[in-house]
């Protein structure tokens, strides 16, 4: 039978399923001891989850939280269908215990830190960009650019340590001519000459066909990464005055695809304390209209070619996450497994659009309402209602 459910409703069935709209990302915050990655934690997650303290290792457990994904289209329909509640794509961010040089050797508390960024699907490596001296550096000196290749290369050495592990037992496999331990045994040679030349395992040049055994090795510098550079508020404003931020941006640059934000984790705390109103008017003072949290979410969340498609109606406005390049039956399934199994098709209306020709009879009219088929690739800001069986 075909199914209607309702003109451009948020899909009741979503909530036997809950976990449908948070794709299995994690984020990790990493970083040395001491440079805010615990204040930033508590930041992005608005709470006090995560203790910062002035000393090394105050983190021990990773600290686990779901952040909501700014998205200013939310508001605009939620003016034009006036639901009765709106839900923000999620992401989920893990506060990871600090790391020291020697970690890949089992130094601090290396082990418990390579082996729960390993779980993670993204990294925001958190840079401190600041001088304080009432706050504790690990080195005793701020140092933007060697507090980062204090990371790469523990992340870098312990790949190379995984990675010859694995050779060595896929070595013995070969034996028995697998062809595709074979193709995994020279995948990891060329790694581990890459990586010993100094270099992540994540600008390497990967055919098609070596993705999934990529996967499989399980590398830290695989993952995406994205630097965050906390600064003092006064410099918010304009980063590229500040010379750590400058030696982050130029390394990003220079060693590998990666994306630098700035961040003020300290005036984000200290903005937790004040109401909205009195918050927009420090921001104004500063000239700045966010502390950068909001854009290292939206940053994070691309990290891994994450968009948003929507569902809109009176009952419920929803952001729904899925991975550049999926299309609409497996979008639908995002939503319930039903909705991917029966599909038939999907009525499509692009975000602009929709604003364009105000509302569905607008877009309707000005032909922009689209039927689409199994074979239509989702577009970020796609609003969706799926007919299915």
């Amino acid at each position: 039978m075909l199914a209607f459910l309702g003109k451009w409703c948020a899909f009741s069935l979503a909530r036997s399923n809950p976990e449908a709209n948070r794709w299995a990302m994690r984020v990790g915050i990493v970083g040395l001891p001491n440079v805010g990655k615990s204040t930033l934690f508590n930041a992005l997650t608005r709470s006090r989850k995560a203790e910062a303290r002035n000393y090394p290792f105050c983190t021990i457990e990773p600290n686990v939280g779901i952040v909501q994904v700014p998205d200013r289209r939310l508001a605009v329909l939620r003016k034009m269908f006036h639901p009765g509640s709106l839900i923000p794509a999620a992401v989920e961010f893990v506060d990871i215990a600090g790391l020291v040089a020697g970690a890949s050797r089992g130094e601090g508390l290396g082990n418990k830190f390579l082996a729960s960024i390993r779980e993670m699907d993204a990294l925001v490596h958190v840079v401190r960009c600041f001088e304080d001296g009432d706050i504790l550096h690990a080195t005793g000196k701020v140092d933007g650019l060697r507090d980062l290749e204090i990371i790469q290369t523990e992340l870098l050495l312990a790949d190379l340590e995984s990675l010859r592990g694995q050779l060595e037992r896929g070595k013995k496999r070969a034996k028995a001519l697998d062809r595709e331990v074979i193709q995994s045994c020279a995948l990891m040679e060329r790694l581990i000459e890459h990586i010993d030349g100094g270099q992540p395992a994540h600008t390497l040049s990967i055919a098609e066909e070596e993705m999934l055994p990529l996967r499989r090795l399980c590398l830290l510098t695989a993952k995406p990464i994205l630097y965050a550079c906390n600064v003092a508020e006064d410099d918010l404003a304009h980063p590229e005055s500040n010379p750590h931020w400058q030696a982050v941006r130029a390394y990003a640059e220079a060693h590998r695809p990666a994306e630098v934000c700035a961040v003020s984790a300290r005036l984000e705390e200290d903005l937790g304390e004040l109401s909205p109103e009195e918050a927009q008017k420090f921001l104004a003072e500063l000239s700045v209209s966010d502390s950068g949290v909001s854009e290292l979410i939206a940053r994070s969340y691309r990290l891994l070619s994450l968009a948003s498609f929507f569902t809109a109606g009176e009952k419920e406005v929803r952001a729904w996450t899925f991975r550049v390049g999926m299309r609409a039956p497996a979008c639908a399934g995002v939503i319930h497994g039903d909705f991917e199994k029966g599909f038939i098709r999907a009525e499509v209306v692009a975000f602009e659009d929709l604003v364009r020709y105000d509302g569905v009879a607008g877009a309707r009219a000005a032909g922009r309402y689209r039927l689409e088929g199994k074979d239509y690739e989702m577009r970020d800001g796609d609003v969706v209602n799926f007919r299915f069986n």
